[in-house]
């Protein structure tokens, strides 16, 4: 049964009509989603009724705040298949690959070390395990691609072999080309060689479920504001013995469990890895936007955005001197699609979309590496979520080429 659209977007303000009254086409869905009003108004309720020192009073408020962020940890855990002491809360997942780069990699590893990457990387999973390279002598080993973005797998096998190899950090699903590698080929394979494992799963986990026991992944990380969820909030998985053998990452309150002058104890996981006041409101709006995308059922969702995309590429394909990145198609590629257009420089093709209300992304979407290998400097990315509709989809592609046009004359 189809996703009954006009319904869904009925449940988001920004979709409502504008004083202005220009119409918003929002297509960038992969930087960050729009938010619905259940997790608006979760949010805005928390501030209102729940504000309190989360785990450090005894007072209602705080017991309400303490309450609320840790009913939140719950639905984390179950969205996810882990247990709720295995989830850490974080500002995001680049702050969560961090995490894993300066508590777990920066105590195990050892100069001579080799950490597995893929040319399909975001920079908040490469930029960590440079840095690290710097600091430590550590190698970095990339995986290639072809020219449809699809893994080098003789590459992966010989990489993840080597001895040398201890840490595998790869994506589960590309920023721009949408493909998705292969996890339960890859993540078997790193396993039998002892290889430990971290998916950055920020764009997989809004379309496809996520189950960090069927994946068997040592980390796992994913930021809020993509999956319908608030700004300012992210999720780490870690496996459980190995979180308890972590340092801290941040120092400071509600991570300790004593200290003298000379001396301090971390608490258990998983909180010595949140020092400070932590977002106990986001957090429970974060839990309300699982809800909410949980409750329509999946195989919807999913035909949504493979109809949403299989059109968007048809469209596309028509456009004279437009390049399509990736395979081309919505069988192997997910939520989004990437695209050179000869003759209009992506910079300035979506800004003449965005002064018609048209919200697409352009650049090297933080993903430079990826773009190096395709040899091209920027791409433009449309990306669609649950609110989309093919008529926008139309009215993008018409605007497409009218200012193709126009750089013609």
């Amino acid at each position: 049964m189809p996703l009954d659209t006009a319904a869904i977007r009925r449940q988001f303000p920004f979709l409502a009509p504008r004083v202005d009254g220009q119409t918003i086409v929002y297509l960038d869905s992969a930087a960050t989603a729009q938010k619905p009003s259940c997790v608006i108004d979760a949010l805005t309720e928390a501030m209102k009724t729940s504000t309190g020192g989360v785990r450090r009073g005894m007072h209602p408020l705080s017991e309400r705040a303490t309450t609320l962020y840790e009913s939140a940890r719950q639905e984390v855990a179950r969205f996810i298949g882990a247990q709720p002491q295995e989830i850490i809360f974080t500002k995001n997942a680049t702050e969560s690959i961090n995490l894993v780069a300066r508590s777990y990699a920066a105590s195990v590893l050892r100069e001579g070390d080799v950490i597995v990457l893929t040319l399909l990387e975001h920079h908040s999973n490469i930029v960590p395990w440079l840095q690290l390279s710097e600091e430590k002598g550590i190698a970095i080993r990339w995986i290639d691609i072809d020219d449809a973005g699809r893994l080098r797998m003789d590459e992966m096998e010989e990489a993840l072999s080597d001895p040398r190899t201890k840490l595998l950090a790869v994506t589960g699903q590309s920023n721009v080309l949408g493909v998705r590698p292969d996890l339960a080929t890859v993540l078997p394979m790193a396993k039998s060689h002892g290889v430990r494992t971290l998916v950055d799963a920020a764009q997989r986990i809004v379309h496809t479920p996520v189950d960090v026991r069927a994946l068997d992944c040592d980390f796992l990380a994913f930021s809020g504001h993509k999956l319908f969820g608030p700004d300012g909030i992210g999720v780490l998985y870690g496996r459980g013995e190995l979180l308890r053998d972590m340092p801290p990452f941040l120092g400071g309150g509600s991570m300790i469990r004593t200290v003298d002058r000379a001396h301090f104890l971390p608490e258990d996981p998983p909180y010595r890895f949140e020092a400070g006041t932590p977002p106990a409101a986001e957090a429970h709006a974060l839990a309300a936007a699982i809800r909410w995308l949980t409750a329509l059922p999946l195989q919807d969702r999913e035909a949504h955005a493979h109809t949403l995309l299989s059109h968007a590429i048809e469209r596309l394909r028509r456009v004279k001197g437009l390049h399509l990145l990736g395979p081309g198609t919505a069988d192997e590629q997910c939520g989004l699609i990437s695209f050179t257009l000869n003759g209009v420089h992506p910079h300035d093709l979506t800004d003449l979309l965005g002064q018609r209300g048209i919200c697409l992304r352009a650049g090297h979407h933080c993903a430079q590496p990826l773009h190096d290998r395709l040899g091209i400097t920027a791409s433009t990315r449309l990306s669609v979520g649950l609110y989309n509709t093919i008529e926008e989809i139309d009215t993008c592609v018409h605007a497409i080429e009218e200012i193709q046009q126009a750089f013609q004359q």
